[in-house]
């Protein structure tokens, strides 16, 4: 299992516009309804936001993996964003997120759900390869450097 077989090139964000955890989950989540369009925007959303109230789920290192479930869809999904500022995402470390991953699953897929959740974990731990999403210059060399970097793994 890749984290590029879920996530198209398409739904990456170079620079997020959003200043707030709550603008980072409705930005990504409208990116997501723009891509998948039976997937409804403020659904997806509250499901998300929901996620956040049981705990936050910006780790540390700088990264977020906002995830979900959401009935109506059949395969997992994912989008990445990023912010060079950083945000107050309530990470475990307190430090400032800058790189979030979304991924929204279907109802009955809970163990292919955590097992991405797990390889994000893994592949996303690398401070180089963070460092170097970081200084991508647009949303094909950010796709490109996560599908190279999930391949090592």
């Amino acid at each position: 299992m890749n984290i590029a077989d879920f996530l198209k090139k398409e739904a990456v964000i170079p620079e997020l516009r959003s200043k707030n955890k709550t603008e980072v989950v409705k930005e990504l989540s409208q990116l997501v309804s723009s891509l998948y369009p039976n997937i409804n925007t403020d659904s997806l959303f509250q499901v998300l936001m929901e996620r956040e109230k049981l705990c936050s789920t910006a780790v540390d290192a700088g990264v977020a993996i906002p995830h979900g479930k959401l009935g109506g869809i059949s395969n997992i999904i994912a989008a990445f964003g990023r912010c060079a500022k950083g945000i107050d995402f309530e990470s475990l470390d307190g430090n400032p997120t800058h790189l979030f991953i979304l991924i929204l699953a279907p109802e009955n897929a809970a163990g292919t759900h955590l097992k991405l959740l797990a390889r994000i974990s893994k592949v996303f731990k690398v401070a180089d390869f963070r460092s170097r999403l970081m200084e991508a210059k647009s949303q094909d060399e950010i796709y490109e450097l996560i599908a190279e970097e999930d391949a090592k793994h």
